[in-house]
């Protein structure tokens, strides 16, 4: 009959495909489960006002339209819709696939169940697949994966929130048309009302009316269930050969079994001789079971509601029962334990101590690894609800009777695993040199014959021995046997190789050769060198297939989660506890074969990806135990900053002798000194631990201690920043200077204590700590942003957070998402142009009230020496976003308010026919412009708010810029200089370009202007007011508006001959500067024309109001032509425009006149 797993067996293959697909499927679920998106559990109430009208359970599909026209009556709803789908649409979709993988795979059965029965695979029916070994094991796989599935998604997440994210995949998918099993998945998957929280009550019926939501084969169930009760389908009593050792070496069937039994309740409830045989086969000394991976489940609570099931486990639950199996689970757990450390001494597990007690030695792994499970299993406080009074009374019962104490049982496991891990690297190598040493026996034996044999020649006069013929024949002889023997047929060369030394023992007796000691010598040397080749070919692979079957700790999988606290606490106290983890680690990594076994077989292409995902969380539970190692050595290194910076007086470089006592500080040096040794002694530790291969995953520890080390680093300095930034918006003055300078004293102590200890632990400190402080700066930056876009960058799409080296996020304080975003915004609460005045020659800001001095340009040194140049550069770009959402805002308000306001409306239309043409003079000009302005009156405090807002951002912009260009010609000149002059070389060749097309110019998929673009603003090499924010389509009357706006603004201002134009009552609060740069960027946006349009209008708005003066005979210019001028004056002044352009539109000798008054 042909193999059942051969490749050209499609029955085999095809239910092979299908177990494969169920252990990806867990794979997947269990890896989408960490990534539900928070907003679908609707937990906080601020999700629930937020999302609660766009998230919908399954409640939506009684009446779709209903729901769609509520959501379309509301435009803001609308809006919000749209904006969750753009964010969620890729995650759903991966969840999504997930659930539909599930669904598929029972369809997929059940196609395969009813081939089967049909006859597709010629000779195949369910019978006979269960008759053969590789069939029946994997049809009894098939139904238990789907069983776990099914579990591991009502766990993992819950019902609710399925639902939610069922529904809006439905709704937000293009493909749901096409696709006609989403009825049948939500069917399949709708809320079990299982919730996962302890104490929380089981539904009735669960989970029987969950798996039976698709009907299977009720014949294939039975027959499942049948083959599971009866046989031993994995053959692992022959691993385990104690008749006490039973129930762990049928574990695995245990746990498949356990699932089979809920797509056939009626087992569970009626049938007690089934029931009674299940319990006395599988569960007579245990009741805690792990399913998958795992995940553990107590049967006293699982099969409390079965009558049957709770009647035949009632005798192992039983007090006496539970005493007895915990007292021997004792004794084993101390014989064993002392056996192992008398094992585990140096020079113990010598070759032939271990060729010579094999059975010894299984047996000690085998009384070990079942005590540990049992032990492990039964003391968890997962499988214990701490509200069952029952459950907690057989719980203290263990606990008191196995004489539980968690860090004995982690010792004994931190032994066994190195016992195994020694035994298994003695068994590999002696396996691969095997067949070399024995024939190197085998040729020794053979020589020491055949000198014998010459020595009984007479040949050799020395050696005082007679000529004996036939001894000299019957030696040669044995020498020919010895090198007949053959490798390959290991029985017939163990039986004659027995034989051989019974002659050899014989022939030395029987001839008197012992009076010679040299013949004895080298008949007791063949007889060894035989004695060896028996050893040697007793080296079998089984024995490893043992110790590999007995050392599973897939169980653990989770559990063991419950000892990093006493890892973490060994490794304090002795660092090189790291090397005896090693082995546990690698024990554990046993569990990984399980769910790849069919994978693998299948030559399925989700290997890589089922691999990469446990071989990931077991690497991230390894970095989570060793990570305590940069935790102690950061908290020594805050002991040494504390010292360095407080205690220890820097020596000067001249210095009176008499003084030399005063700055040795002996005894602050002393403590320095022995942190930093404590800081390499845990360096030392955790490199002593090898590079190991945890499943797929190389892990490196050098890669391993600097990881860990910028993990802690993160994490302190993230934590510093969220503290040391929060701001009272109330404080006066304000604590924005106060709080950066002790942030900047905090980073500096960081970087100072970074920089000396570098040398210690072999690392590169500055790299480091530029390489993570930016990223937690550009990360912080990135989520302030977030508010300002549509489709948000999600933490797990973010080139900035990593796995490893996690950068924490902290729940907001107040509207800000971030430390950044509460350091913006309190700049731009104490430079609010409605309370402080900015005057431009001198970079600062004063309170309007006051007078005093509010900020200045020192304020934005202090950023840099606390966040650094990804700081200034971090808060330009979350200045940039709020730039555009402000001109953004401006627009949307623009046509609701003006364009749709009839009377504005008319008043510009009349305003426009006077002013024109606008080389013209304008007659009663006073009468024509107030009108105007009285008419529109009510639009300009919006649109004055709108243009300082935006104004004060530029100004801060320019000031990080020149912030930036200053530290970066101070601090890297030739970056600096290459960066203008390459800067330069690409703007000349653009212009020849547009000059003369046939020159080059960049291609669209050329990325250099992007990228000099970055280096150009982290540099300060930018005009921000030369920038383009948002694209804009063509507006009418905006030139007019706009010089509307400004003359209707010149009252409320007056000049001084010192300060230029200010604010002529603080009640009416206007800044000059940020009104020229707020019109300079609106104009900005706009085509030129526009721009050209605007200042025409000043320019005849100047000309008219100077000839109505000189016709009235008025001697003085007015104010308000003062304003205008000096408006145009720094218009062109901070637009960098030639001076041309005003004096177009405005005579010179207006502009000399307005000199002498200034």
């Amino acid at each position: 009959m042909v193999d059942f797993l051969a490749e050209n067996n499609h029955c085999g293959q095809a239910i092979l495909r299908i177990v494969s697909c169920g252990n990806a499927i867990i794979a997947e679920l269990l890896r989408l489960s960490e990534f539900v998106p928070g907003v679908f559990r609707l937990r906080n109430k601020a999700d629930q006002q937020k999302y609660g009208e766009i998230i919908f359970d399954f409640s939506y599909f009684k009446g779709p339209e209903l729901w769609e026209g509520k959501l379309e009556a509301k435009p803001d709803l609308q809006d919000l819709d749209d904006e969750f789908r753009e964010n969620n649409i890729e995650i759903l979709t991966r969840f999504y696939l997930a659930f539909q993988s599930v669904h598929k795979y029972i369809v997929d059965l059940n196609r395969y169940l009813d081939d089967l029965n049909e006859g597709i695979y010629i000779q195949q029916t369910i019978e006979t697949v269960l008759l053969n070994e590789d069939g029946k094991q994997l049809l009894c796989e098939a139904l238990y994966l789907y069983g776990v599935m099914l579990l591991v998604i009502d766990q993992k997440i819950e019902g609710e929130v399925r639902e939610r994210m069922l529904v809006s995949y439905y709704r937000y998918s293009a493909a749901r048309s096409a696709d006609s099993n989403m009825d049948d998945i939500c069917k399949l998957l709708r809320s079990t009302g299982y919730s996962s929280q302890p104490g929380a009550k089981r539904p009735a019926n669960y989970p029987e009316s969950y798996f039976s939501r698709v009907p299977i084969n009720e014949t294939f169930i039975s027959m499942v269930i049948g083959r599971l009760r009866s046989d031993d389908i994995y053959n692992q009593v022959s691993a385990y050969p104690l008749p006490e050792h039973r129930s762990v070496a049928l574990a695995p069937q245990a746990s498949m079994l356990y699932v089979a039994l809920y797509f056939d309740a009626s087992i569970l409830h009626t049938q007690q001789a089934k029931m009674r045989e299940i319990v006395d086969k599988y569960f007579p000394d245990n009741w805690v079971i792990s399913i998958y991976m795992g995940m553990c489940v107590n049967l006293a609570e699982a099969w409390e509601p079965y009558k049957a099931a709770k009647m035949a486990l009632n005798y192992t639950l039983d007090l006496s029962n539970v005493k007895e199996q915990a007292g021997r689970c004792a004794a084993v757990r101390e014989r064993v334990h002392t056996q192992v450390q008398q094992f585990l001494k140096e020079g113990c597990l010598r070759e032939e101590m271990v060729l010579d007690n094999i059975p010894k030695l299984l047996n000690c792994l085998r009384d070990c690894n079942v005590a540990i499970r049992w032990m492990m299993l039964h003391t968890a406080d997962s499988a214990y609800d701490p509200n069952n009074k029952r459950l907690r009374q057989i719980k203290d019962q263990v606990q008191t009777d196995s004489k539980y104490n968690p860090k004995i049982l982690f010792q004994l496991l931190l032994d066994i695993a190195q016992f195994e891990f020694i035994l298994k690297e003695m068994f590999k190598q002696m396996l691969s040199e095997k067949q070399t040493k024995w024939e190197s026996y085998k040729t020794e034996g053979s020589e020491r014959m055949t000198e014998l044999a010459d020595v009984f020649s007479g040949v050799k006069p020395l050696t005082r021995v007679e000529k004996n013929e036939n001894l000299q024949a019957w030696f040669r002889e044995i020498a020919k046997q010895i090198m007949s023997l053959n490798y390959d047929d290991s029985t017939a060369a163990g039986r004659k190789t027995v034989q051989l030394i019974q002659a050899l023992e014989e022939v030395q007796e029987f001839h008197q050769l012992e009076s010679n000691l040299q013949i004895c010598q080298f008949l007791a040397d063949t007889r060894k060198f035989l004695h060896q080749m028996i050893r040697t070919i007793n080296i079998k692979e089984e024995v490893l297939i043992t110790m590999q079957i007995v050392g599973d700790l897939s169980y653990a999988w989770q559990l063991i989660d419950s000892f990093t606290s006493i890892m973490q606490e060994s490794i304090r106290a002795s660092p090189s506890m790291v090397t005896k983890l090693r082995a546990t680690f690698l024990k554990l990594a046993s569990a990984l074969d399980m769910p790849l076994l069919r994978i693998n077989q299948a030559n399925s292409p989700d290997l890589l990806s089922v691999s990469q995902y446990y071989s990931g969380e077991l690497v991230s539970y390894v970095r989570k135990v060793l990570q305590i190692i940069p935790e102690s050595m950061f908290t020594s290194l805050l002991k040494i900053i504390k010292l360095q910076t407080h205690d220890i007086i820097e020596v000067p470089t001249r210095l009176d002798k008499d003084k030399l006592r005063d700055y040795a500080q002996l005894v602050p040096r002393y403590e320095v000194a022995k942190l930093t040794h404590a800081i390499s002694i845990f360096t030392e530790g955790i490199l002593m631990m090898k590079t190991t291969l945890v499943g797929i995953i190389k892990v490196d520890p050098k890669q391993l201690l600097e990881d860990g080390i910028r993990k802690e680093l993160v994490k302190r300095v993230a934590l510093a920043l969220h503290r040391g930034l929060i701001f009272n918006p109330r404080a006066k003055p304000s604590e924005l200077m106060p709080k950066l300078k002790d942030m900047a004293a905090t980073m500096d102590g960081f970087h100072r204590s970074f920089e000396y200890i570098q040398d210690y632990v072999n690392i590169y400190g500055l790299k480091i700590w530029q390489e993570e402080v930016s990223r937690i700066i550009n990360y912080n930056v990135e989520q302030e942003c977030n508010n300002f876009l549509r489709t948000k960058i999600q933490d797990w799409q973010s080139m900035y957070q990593s796995t490893h080296i996690p950068i924490p996020t902290f729940a907001p304080v107040d509207e800000s998402a971030t430390f950044i975003g509460r350091l913006c915004r309190e700049i731009l609460r104490i430079t609010d142009p409605k309370s402080a005045c900015y005057i431009d020659p001198l970079n600062t800001w004063y309170d309007l009230r006051t007078h005093q001095e509010v900020s200045n340009s020192r304020l934005f040194s202090e950023i840099q020496d606390t966040l650094g140049t990804f700081g200034l550069n971090g808060l330009d770009r979350l200045l940039c976003f709020m730039i555009v959402k402000e001109l953004q805002n401006f627009l949307s308000m623009f046509q609701k308010t003006v364009l749709r306001d009839k009377g504005v409306h008319d008043a510009l239309k009349s305003l426009t026919n006077a002013v024109n043409p606008l080389k013209g003079i304008v007659a009663n000009c006073v009468k024509v412009y107030s009108t105007a302005v009285t008419k529109t009156q009510r639009i300009w405090p919006a649109y004055l708010d709108a243009i300082m807002k935006v104004g004060q951002m530029q100004i801060l912009r320019r000031q990080i810029a020149n912030e930036l260009n200053y530290s970066c010609r101070f601090d890297s000149k030739h970056l600096a200089a290459a960066l203008e002059n390459l800067n330069e070389a690409i703007l000349a060749d653009i212009e020849a370009h547009y000059q003369d097309p046939s020159l080059p110019y960049p291609k669209e998929d050329n990325t250099l202007l992007y990228e000099i673009t970055a280096y150009l603003e982290a540099a300060g090499i930018h005009t921000p007011l030369n920038k383009i924010y948002i694209t804009t389509k063509r507006l009418p009357y905006f030139p007019i508006v706009n010089f509307l706006f400004l003359i209707s603004q010149l009252p409320k201002l007056q000049y001084s001959k010192n300060l230029g134009m200010v604010c002529r009552k603080p009640a009416d609060p206007i800044d000059w500067p940020p009104l020229v740069l707020g019109l300079l960027t609106l104009l900005k946006q706009f085509h030129s024309r526009y721009t050209e349009q605007f200042l025409a209008l000043i320019g005849q708005f100047v000309r008219s109001m100077m000839e109505q003066c000189t016709s009235q005979k008025v001697p003085e210019m007015p104010a308000d032509v003062v304003g205008a001028l000096l408006f145009l004056e720094d218009y062109v002044r901070y637009a960098k425009l030639p001076r041309r352009v005003v004096e177009a539109h405005v005579p010179s000798f207006i502009f000399d006149e307005f000199r002498t008054v200034m």
